[in-house]
């Protein structure tokens, strides 16, 4: 290696170990800026009185002052950056330092008060307020002490021997200077870095991007969650999960490059700084997508881990934002960004674009909006029939085997808002729990209410999420909503998704069987659209299944839909379970389902949602809103063979 060469190493290793400096959070630097400020001011005022104290000209004394307080013009406004307000007053600081020396006459004790400003103006973590003071130092007792000691040394070694004492001065306020700095950087190392995985923080993505926009520099950002990490903690516990956050921050470190910033910013998130835009960016999330295909050695065993990313750079900013502003709405958008992967369907890498902040909006406006809901009265519960298949042979008219209640939102200014739409906004805000106790009390009310009305048993079905079938006060609700409508429990029926199995399929299992053993009916809805396999069905406590209307729309046109249908129809006979047909819409879909033996169906074919008061009290009432493209069929006619015991 050439001299020269291993010359900039060693300066590139040693101002590596030298502190970066700080963007400190602006309530901090502000806090900082005032006391610094006070201080100097006051020593200001106080050198006045000094100066007077030992007998110095009252106009000297008042210079003195001046000349300390003048920097502050540039300290105070708040208009003014960070560097300048800190350099004014750094520089009012070590002024203050060097006319306490010349009214003291250069006593030893008077240059004491340089470094206890060192130290103050190590408050701001910057280089700019430290270097004016060390510049300040240098002139002072370097030049200044050297060609004209007698202004800054009263001892007359010093007069004598001038470069010496400037040299023992050096000495101390670099030694001072040092223990700042070192300070300084283990300050940065302990409050810049994630604990567990070594990893930037919150704190440094933040400062480090700010640089970079500052610099102008082309960034991209990557915005990474794992997907379902909260199951590991659960089943597997923290130390598990700690491991996989461990391996997970391995395999994205390894996919940057040595200038790129990646950050953990709390829990399962992480983040990544890409020099280059968006190009870079998209290959490290794609790279990165491709390691976590290899599972994860966590206690053992193998996990699968999945993530979703977003990704977002400097081309989609605004352009009048300050560097601070803009970092953070970089972040932002690949936040956004990250949260639209993860609603598409998760393990994905999904670029922001316009439209999304907006779409974001309406959905925090729509999540605010539904936490007010059920007490202004807008939502709804619907009901739509199930037919009994059996009694729907030899020409005999189409029997209703009971009603699924579905949750509907009257919105005053949106009008009738999608399930698919304020469903996934409620549970993940948690208002699912009241809401769905509501429509669960609602429910079993209006099948009690339509039981004693029309003197025979009538059932519904009441869907429950992963967040109600998650909380242990399920059984409670439950039981409750039986007990207060006089319902009995054989007549209700609780939907599940088969999405949920995939979670924890004992968990499910468990609460499931407790549910169970309360009275009530289990369905599997949606069945055929999760991860679980048939098999499954022989583990799982449940009464019905319900086939999703996906593969009934397929079945006119026969090949593996059909074959898909028979087969769970056939598996759910064999274990003894009832099989209904979601989304049943022509008579050619029935006449297969009827070929193939399915017990019940539900669709537009028969009847739509309706609120409870347009459900015909008469069976033999063409049911109300049926559809245009489908043909004329019978009536709906309750099953009225089993009577209520009087």
């Amino acid at each position: 290696m050439s001299p020269a060469r291993d010359l900039r190493r060693r300066a590139v290793t040693a101002f590596s170990l030298l502190p970066r400096g700080r963007m400190l959070p602006d309530e901090v630097w502000q806090r900082r800026h005032r006391a610094v400020v006070r201080v100097a001011a006051a020593q200001a005022a106080l050198l006045v009185l000094f100066g007077a104290f030992l007998g110095h000209a009252a106009l000297a004394c008042v210079a003195g002052g001046v000349l300390v307080a003048a920097p502050l013009v540039l300290a105070l406004p708040a208009s003014q950056g960070r560097k300048l307000r800190s350099a004014g007053a750094s520089v009012s600081l070590f002024l203050a330092s060097t006319v306490l020396v010349q009214f003291w006459e250069g006593q030893t004790e008077a240059h004491f008060h340089f470094f206890v400003m060192v130290g103050l103006v190590a408050l701001y973590q910057d280089w700019v307020p430290f270097s004016i003071g060390l510049g300040v130092v240098v002139v002072h007792h370097g030049l200044l002490g050297a060609l004209r000691p007698q202004f800054v040394y009263s001892h007359h070694a010093a007069h004598e021997h001038p470069w010496a004492w400037m040299a023992v001065h050096a000495g101390f306020v670099l030694a001072a200077s040092l223990t700042h700095l070192a300070s300084w950087r283990l300050n940065e190392q302990q409050g810049l870095r994630d604990p567990l995985t070594g990893l930037a923080n919150r704190t440094l993505l933040q400062e480090f991007l700010t640089r970079a926009l500052a610099r102008r520099d082309e960034v991209g950002v990557l915005f990474v969650d794992l997907d379902d990490f909260k199951n590991v903690n659960d089943s597997r516990g923290h130390a598990a999960g700690d491991q996989l956050l461990l391996a997970v921050a391995q395999r994205l470190r390894a996919c940057v490059r040595g200038g790129d910033l990646v950050a953990r910013l709390g829990g399962d998130e992480f983040a990544v700084v890409i020099h280059g835009g968006h190009a870079p960016a998209r290959r490290v999330g794609e790279r990165f997508l491709a390691s976590l295909a290899q599972p994860v050695d966590v206690e053992g065993q193998q996990v699968h881990v999945h993530a979703s990313l977003g990704t977002a750079d400097t081309a989609t900013m605004c352009g009048s934002r300050s560097e601070l502003d803009a970092s953070a709405e970089l972040l932002r958008n690949a936040d956004l960004a990250m949260y639209w992967a993860k609603s598409s369907g998760k393990n994905r890498l999904v670029a922001y674009s316009e439209g999304m902040a907006k779409e974001a909006q309406d959905k925090a406006a729509l999540r605010e909006d539904l936490g007010r809901a059920l007490a202004l009265g807008q939502l709804e519960v619907h009901y739509q029939a199930t037919i009994d298949f059996r009694r729907t042979v030899d020409g005999e008219q189409p029997r209703a085997k009971g009603y699924e209640a579905l949750l509907r939102w009257r919105h005053p200014e949106r009008g009738m808002v999608p399930p698919l739409e304020f469903v996934p906004l409620a549970e993940a805000s948690g208002d699912i729990l009241p809401i769905g106790s509501w429509v669960l009390r609602t429910a079993t009310q209006q099948a009690a209410r339509w039981t004693a009305e029309r003197g025979y048993p009538v059932g519904v079905a009441v869907n429950l999420s992963a967040v109600q079938l998650a909380s242990d006060d399920v059984l409670a609700v439950v039981r409750d909503a039986l007990r207060d409508s006089g319902l009995r429990p054989h007549q209700l029926t609780l939907e599940v998704t088969e999405s949920l199995l995939v979670d924890d399929l004992e968990a499910v299992s468990a609460r499931l069987a407790q549910l169970r053993a309360a009275g009530v009916l289990v369905a599997i809805d949606d069945f055929g659209t999760g991860y679980s396999s048939l098999s499954y069905l022989r583990r799982l406590p449940v009464d019905t299944v319900k086939i999703d209307r996906s593969f009934i729309g397929d079945l006119t046109h026969g090949g593996s839909a059909t074959t898909l249908v028979a087969s769970i129809i056939e598996l759910a006979r064999s274990l003894g379970l009832d099989v209904v047909a979601e989304g049943v819409e022509t008579e050619q879909q029935a006449q297969v389902l009827r070929d193939l033996s399915c017990t019940y169906a539900q669709g537009y074919l028969y009847a739509r949602p309706q609120p409870a008061g347009e459900v015909p009290a008469d069976p033999a009432q063409v049911p109300a809103q049926a559809p245009a493209q489908a043909p004329v069929v019978p009536a709906i006619v309750a099953d009225p063979r089993t009577r209520v015991p009087r």
